[in-house]
Order: C-alpha cells, then structure tokens, then sequence
C-alpha cells in the first residue's frame, strides 16, 4: 500500500516530468491563453485547435516562437489560419539554417479587413482568361473586357476594383507577366508554398494588396495586416514580439501549403455593380 510519503514523491516527479507537447503547453499556459480569448472570444477555441493541428503537422519542426507569433497576430487581426480557407497561412521556411514560421495574408484576408472597415461599397479581384481582354491603356488604366469570350483555361491577367462610399473609385490590371517579375522580385517564397500550390490565389493577393495600398483607405487593422504581411515574427514565451522581420534569402526549402480556392458554381452576379459585371 502507497504511503502519503510515496505518494508525494509520485506526485513531484510528475510535476517535474516536462510536458508530452511543449507547444501546447506555451499555447495553453495562463497568460498566452487569455490572449487568444481577449482578442477572439467565443472563436478563441476553434483558433487554437487550428493552431495545435497545423503544428502537430506542417509546423512540426518549426521554432515554437515564430508560431507562435504568426497565430498571435492573425487573431490580432482576427483571421483564420486554416490553410483551407486561404484568409491567412502560417508557413515554415527555412531561415539561416533554422525552420521558422513566416506569416502570410490572402487575397480573402484583405477583403475581409477592408469590408470592416465600411470604407469599400464595391471590392473585387479576378482573373482574366484568354479572350477576355479587348484593350487595357495603362495609362488610365481603362480596361474593356468580353467576360463571355473565354478561349480557354489559360489565365494571362489579373484585375481588381474598389468603390469608395464617398463615390472614389479604382480599378487595376496587372498581366500574368508582370505578377511573376513583382513576385520573383519582392517574394523571398515565389516558387514554394502556396506560390507553387494555387499561383492565382496568391497572384490576387499580390495584386488586390498592391492596389488598396496605393490607392484604398486602410484602416489600422489594414495598415498593420500590409506591414506585417510575409514576416517573421517570433514571441517570448508571454507573447511579447521580439522581432518581425522578412524571410530571408533561403527558399528552397519552403514547404508547400495545401491550400485550393473554392471555385463558385455560379458566377453569374459575382462582379454586379463592378466594371467587370455581364453586359447583354
């Protein structure tokens, strides 16, 4: 029979015994938890199941702080990160040698923040299909298309369009060309992850980003989405940030996120309202 001196002796070596899931412990430690709940409520659960599933699997070997701090700041910004749903990803790349996680924003991200905002009336982004394009002046940046003439699956652009309340608005186009040389350019990932994974989603992003930050109102939630977009932000252990800072120049090994757009059945009101809707 256990004694009460054995029994403590058990009880202290479990105590001491360090914790099967270390990440799980940090995220579920007093005050990291209460941040999730501060800043997401009822959804803060839901959050950190996302959280402990992705880190179970393609965040496995990555420094616990860095994902920390990239799930820190998509609840900050109260976006998702299930890969699925492509608002935001967490994604492990190698970084001077050592397996970091590097945050990132999708095109679905940006809408989300700038319909909070009750700035934007009318916002989209889309791609443009062989035949589409009739004429595009860069200079005005006035494009016609035919949306019925498609001649087939190849994409070769990418427009993108917002209605002010106050009546301002703005419409851009980048051809495929020009998103590739911007991406191979200012994208430390081009080539991996969700780049290589689902290009148009990522090329939608690049291009809606790049307009509602030149020319859209960003409220502060959007000014920090733009800033903190592709960046490596690493936590101490109470969640403080120690540093945010761009990946650096070591892509290839980038792991791929599984991440593919769910394409509407019926796309027949999708651009209503916006310079690209039908036209009879």
């Amino acid at each position: 029979m256990a004694t009460s001196e054995s029994l403590k002796n058990q009880l202290v070596k479990k105590e001491n015994k360090p914790p099967k899931d270390p990440f799980k412990a940090l995220v579920y430690s007093a005050g990291i938890k209460k941040r999730f709940e501060d800043m997401l409520d009822k959804q803060a659960n839901g959050f950190i199941t996302s959280l402990l599933n992705l880190k179970q699997d393609k965040l496995k070997c990555c420094d616990d702080f860095t994902v920390l701090g990239s799930a820190l700041k998509a609840a900050a910004l109260k976006l998702p990160i299930d890969p699925n749903l492509g608002f935001a990803w967490i994604i492990p790349f190698k970084n001077h040698g050592k397996l970091e996680a590097q945050f990132q924003i999708g095109y679905k991200g940006f809408i989300q923040m700038a319909q909070r905002s009750g700035q934007y009336k009318k916002l989209n982004v889309t791609e443009i299909y062989e035949g589409q394009l009739k004429s595009f002046n860069p200079l005005t940046e006035e494009i016609e298309l035919d949306l019925d003439n498609i001649k087939s699956d190849a994409v070769i652009g990418y427009a993108a369009f917002f209605r002010l309340v106050n009546g301002f608005e703005k419409m851009v186009y980048w051809s495929k060309e020009k998103v590739t040389a911007h991406a191979r350019r200012f994208s430390k990932s081009f080539g991996n992850g969700p780049w290589k994974t689902d290009f148009d989603a990522m090329a939608k992003k690049t291009v809606l980003k790049n307009m509602l930050s030149t020319w859209g109102i960003l409220s502060i939630d959007m000014q920090e989405a733009v800033v903190s977009d592709n960046k490596i932000i690493k936590t101490s252990n109470d969640g403080v940030v120690e540093r945010e800072d761009p990946l650096e120049n070591d892509t290839e090994h980038a792991v791929d996120v599984e991440f593919k757009e769910d394409k509407p059945e019926n796309k027949e009101d999708e651009f209503a309202g916006t310079p690209f809707e039908k036209t009879e």
